[in-house]
């Protein structure tokens, strides 16, 4: 027996970031929106747990008990005193690397897919508290649409997205660390105050709304000045998808993968056109948004 989950990628629209914790973490603003790029996790009963990987860039997914996907099963496995012995195939579309929380798709896959396998009849409840345990962004890819993530990211509010946004992704030549963006982030704010990170009450509305001009107009991400200084090359990017047509760009999360919110499909494609033959990016791809979040299928 098995059970398959489709979960999708997500891009922050505003990302506001505290001064770090006497835990090392940062308090955030997180205003999460899922896209349509999709990750599909398989757990199948086994012998002993395996994790697998198949897609673009899959080389660099760990298959160790690293992964977030098998972490996810250790613990809801711990928690109901069954052992994990499951085939933990991963079927990856969803950037690697990228700042688009595919590792943290995963695990909420494969912790969504393992609950059905093994009939655990774990609540909503129970299971976000374990993504939150697995890591920040990983709440957000069980639940999908749209959310304002407080703390270190994990603690959710849904928000109401009016309409359609229609993006465009630019994969960069190489990756990025987050811890290191974090770093960079904590030296560029060294002898800075930097303020209690809030939601914009701009970018709330312009979702609600349903409106990509307004919404242009309003993203940000404090990540962005420290994803830049570690590789300045990612500017060429955001000038080269802003001059073909694109509403806005930014880094996504902690990059390197670049965000070019759009009008429409067709200037989706446009973008996504321009940006291929820039020579900036190593790939494109389009996406609307918002998705929904994992799901058994």
């Amino acid at each position: 027996m098995s059970v398959t989950v489709r979960v999708p990628a997500k891009v922050n629209v505003q990302l506001a970031v505290g001064a770090a914790r006497p835990d090392g973490f940062h308090d955030l603003a997180n205003v999460f929106l899922a896209v349509g790029l999709y990750d599909e996790v398989t757990v199948t009963e086994a012998e002993e747990l395996r994790v697998t990987c198949a897609g673009p860039d899959a080389a660099q997914v760990p298959l160790d008990r690293t992964n977030l996907a098998a972490r996810a099963a250790l613990a809801l496995a711990g928690r109901r005193g069954v052992e994990a012995n499951v085939h933990i195939h991963i079927a990856k579309d969803i950037p690697v690397a990228g700042g688009m929380a595919g590792g943290s798709a995963d695990g909420a896959a494969a912790l969504l897919a393992c609950d059905a396998l093994w009939g655990t009849g774990a609540s909503h409840e129970e299971l976000l508290d374990i993504c939150a345990e697995l890591g920040s962004d990983v709440p957000f890819a069980l639940v999908g649409g749209a959310a304002l993530g407080t703390g270190r990211g994990e603690k959710l509010r849904a928000l109401e997205v009016g309409g359609t946004f229609h993006w465009v992704f630019a994969m960069a030549h190489q990756g990025l660390s987050t811890p290191a963006v974090f770093r960079e982030f904590d030296r560029l704010g060294e002898g800075t105050d930097i303020p209690e990170p809030t939601a914009s009450q701009d970018v709330l509305d312009a979702l609600a709304k349903g409106d990509a001009h307004a919404l242009a107009a309003v993203l940000s991400n404090d990540l962005q000045p420290a994803a830049l200084s570690l590789r300045p090359s990612l500017a060429d990017t955001l000038a080269a998808g802003r001059a073909a047509g694109a509403l806005a760009g930014l880094v996504s999360g902690s990059g390197p993968t670049t965000a070019f919110l759009t009008p429409d499909a067709r200037t989706a494609e446009e973008v996504a056109e321009a940006l291929r033959a820039s020579g900036t990016c190593r790939a494109t791809r389009i996406a609307e948004a918002p998705a929904a979040g994992a799901t058994v299928v």
